[in-house]
């Protein structure tokens, strides 16, 4: 006796699109669950740069210090951008912190756990972001901005020669980079 053909289930034409679709809607919602209302990041961040500012007992006098773009604190983004943008702002300020010349003048223990707050945030933000996204098409992308206030940071310390108050600066401009991604969170939640 035969044995009985099943026909497979075939898909219609539109199933490869649906599937991309359902892939890209799936990685959006991944990123805006990334940090939930009860999660204290930035926060404890925040009080760990407090615990590393260090008692000056001379004023310091720097030239051009650079500070926050102003160009994105108004920026009316969608989810799936405030996390590219949240991204980035945490791959720079982990490469700028982790940086040798930091250990001379902050607390190793609160150095550390800032960089393993930073990293424990950076990795689910690269998993739920495509790898060839272009978030942010036209004159106003805010990456350029973030990737230019960063490498000032980089020239301010190197022409200040990684002193004590040049860190000192770039710990308050990692407070306000953290403030601001703050903001970036809640947009995410959306």
């Amino acid at each position: 006796m035969p044995a009985p053909t099943a026909t497979a289930p075939r898909l219609p034409h539109a199933a490869p699109a649906l599937l991309l679709l359902l892939t890209a809607l799936a990685s959006s919602l991944a990123c805006q669950h990334l940090w939930t209302h009860e999660d204290t990041f930035p926060g404890d961040a925040l009080r760990l740069l407090q615990d590393m500012a260090v008692g000056h007992t001379q004023p310091c006098h720097l030239t051009q210090p650079p500070f926050f773009p102003a160009s994105l604190l108004h920026d009316n983004l969608q989810p799936h951008q405030a996390a590219a943008t949240a991204l980035r702002i945490l791959q720079h300020l982990f490469h700028t912190l982790s940086s040798n010349s930091t250990r001379q003048h902050w607390p190793s223990h609160a150095r550390n756990h800032l960089l393993n707050d930073l990293q424990h945030h950076i990795h689910p933000l690269e998993q739920c972001l495509p790898d060839n996204a272009a978030p942010f098409k036209g004159p106003r992308n805010p990456l350029l901005a973030i990737n230019k206030y960063f490498r000032d940071i980089h020239l301010f310390l190197h022409a200040h020669n990684h002193s004590a108050c040049a860190w000192d600066h770039v710990r308050l401009e990692a407070r306000a980079s953290l403030q601001h991604l703050h903001n970036l969170t809640r947009t995410m939640r959306r």
